[in-house]
């Protein structure tokens, strides 16, 4: 599958056949790694990694990623560049498109990775924007493959809580994709955007997905194979925003009860992480000090027990991360304008 030159900024960017194609790379990738038997395929190239906002598991990955495979990484972090201040987005991705060969992003507007993509020449890789994760997807379709014996397109996964946030708005895209049998769950106000709502259930017309957003958790989680969450808010947001929101959110924590729902014995839990499971960091402890609580989107016995597989699909995040930068720049990145 030549995807030489091709950015990658959501998830419809790509086929059915192309985004398999780079799970089927990744896993290539992983076992000639686990062999020590890694062909540097990036040798020379050199990768701007822009973020906006802090990262753990995007930037190990792509950093790592990238020294596995010969390639030097430039870190730009939060306030480090004069993108959208002093220069524009459109003058910067000119400047970067002629000193690297690929640019990771990890920002908020979506808009503003489209514009690094449409004028920096090189191919640019969206870490995370307010709207999409379509780097994470491909890890998570990685994982589900990993710990389930089914095809594909007879995969069951539910996601609960914020179901308007990149993750959720994803996962559901991503499983209407792929012809698969997607549900995201929560409280209506918190429902994806009728536009991604609408764009999935257009794929799921031509795939034979089968799409469910819903406010129901027994229906919505009976018989999943997965159950997936994510944070449900952000540091600096008011308190009385705290409050609203996790009284909106409690009913969609997974816990043992939720997990019990499913009627699937082999349900396996998945969180793109950090996950609140537990008081053990200085937010959990704020939680607990201000509304009673021990874990948030999750309960720690779910999250530590023998059916989860976050750090399996966290360590994914490499593997998939190093087939995206593979595929796209192998050949050489497309011509600059």
């Amino acid at each position: 599958m030549d995807l030489s030159g091709r950015s990658f900024l959501k998830e419809i960017d790509f086929t059915k056949v192309e985004f398999l194609s780079l799970v089927d790379l990744a896993v290539e990738l992983r076992d000639a790694k686990r062999a020590h038997a890694e062909h540097r395929a990036l040798e020379g190239r050199n990768i701007a990694l822009i973020f906006e906002k802090t990262s753990t598991r995007t930037r190990s990955a792509f950093e790592v990623a990238a020294h596995d495979q010969g390639a030097h990484v430039s870190y730009l972090g939060p306030g480090e560049t004069q993108l959208g201040k002093k220069e524009t987005i459109k003058d910067t991705a000119r400047v970067l498109g002629r000193m690297y060969d690929g640019i990771e992003f990890r920002g908020f507007g979506h808009s503003d990775v489209e514009t690094l993509a449409e004028f920096a020449g090189v191919p640019v890789w969206n870490g995370l924007t307010d709207e999409w994760h379509p780097t994470q997807m491909v890890a998570d379709i990685l994982t589900m493959r990993d710990y389930s014996i089914k095809l594909l397109e007879s995969v069951a996964y539910c996601y609960l809580g914020d179901c308007r946030n990149n993750t959720a708005n994803s996962l559901l895209v991503t499983g209407a994709l792929l012809g698969m049998d997607v549900r995201v769950c929560g409280p209506r106000a918190l429902w994806p955007s009728a536009e991604v709502q609408g764009i999935a259930h257009e794929l799921a017309t031509h795939s034979g997905a089968r799409v469910l957003v819903s406010d129901d958790v027994p229906a919505a989680v009976s018989g999943a194979d997965f159950l997936y969450t994510d944070v449900w808010l952000s540091m600096g947001e008011p308190v009385e925003d705290w409050s609203t929101r996790i009284a909106e959110l409690v009913p969609y924590q997974i816990n043992q009860r939720v997990m019990g729902l499913t009627g699937n014995p082999a349900t396996r839990f998945m969180h793109c992480l950090p996950a609140l499971h537990n008081t053990d960091t200085e937010v959990g402890q704020m939680i607990s000090n201000n509304f009673a609580l021990e874990a948030l989107e999750v309960t720690d016995d779910v999250f530590e027990s023998p059916a989860s597989v976050v750090f399996d699909q966290a360590e994914n995040r490499l593997h998939t991360i190093k087939a995206i930068m593979v595929a796209t720049l192998m050949d050489g990145a497309k011509p600059r304008p």
